[in-house]
């Protein structure tokens, strides 16, 4: 018999209590220290590694400690300077153009909201979604592509569509775990679930999965 709504919600808080306990220190792979540093280092990240961003950006924000920095960043030097990062030159208009944004229309500050921040070059509702969860504990689920990955394996959604995987999961995980379980489903992705060859027997939640006779 198919799976019931019901029990697909209590399917999925088993597994989110078993993987709380797998990555008890699960969190975002981006380095920052306030919000508008995660709103450009997720603009950067797409395409691209965390750890690449990481590399690159944890020395520019000594040079960039502010939206309006960046706003008032010329093209030719901060392009230069993002040089190592995947479509650097389409990321480095959207970086100056969501800055300014910031400053024009917002005060410097990070909105906190979904309409706000995809107003914002750059930024979709991955990225939105990624700060509000992160930084203002806005209830969120972050689709990136472990998540995704991991939660068309464990069957939790129907789609391969991001947008949907978020309409979806929201239905099935609590506003209060949202972000957390975002965290340890992108963990178990990196860990575990692995794209080309997932690790099905090391797996907590293995007796959970339906796609485990699958590899």
């Amino acid at each position: 018999m198919p799976e019931s709504k019901t029990q697909k919600i209590k399917r999925t808080k088993k597994i989110i209590e078993i993987l709380s306990e797998q990555y008890p220190d699960a969190a975002c792979h981006l380095h920052y220290k306030e919000p508008f540093q995660l709103l450009i280092s997720t603009i950067l990240a797409a395409q691209c590694t965390d750890d690449r961003v990481n590399m690159v950006m944890d020395e520019l924000y000594k040079k960039y400690k502010s939206s309006a920095d960046f706003a008032d960043a010329k093209p030719e030097v901060l392009e230069n300077e993002l040089s190592l990062i995947n479509v650097y030159r389409n990321k480095t208009k959207s970086v100056i153009s969501c800055s300014k944004a910031l400053v024009e229309k917002h005060g410097g500050e990070v909105p906190k909201t979904m309409d706000e921040l995809t107003s914002l070059a750059g930024v979709g509702r991955k990225t939105a979604n990624v700060v509000l969860g992160n930084c203002f504990g806005i209830p969120a689920i972050m689709t990136d592509t472990h998540l995704n990955r991991v939660t068309q394996r464990l069957d939790l959604v129907d789609t391969d569509v991001p947008d949907k995987i978020e309409a979806e999961l929201k239905t099935i995980v609590p506003d209060n775990r949202q972000v957390k379980f975002s965290h340890i489903i992108g963990e178990h992705g990196r860990q575990v679930c692995k794209a080309r060859k997932p690790l099905c027997d090391e797996c907590a939640v293995n007796k959970l999965c339906p796609a485990k006779e699958k590899f």
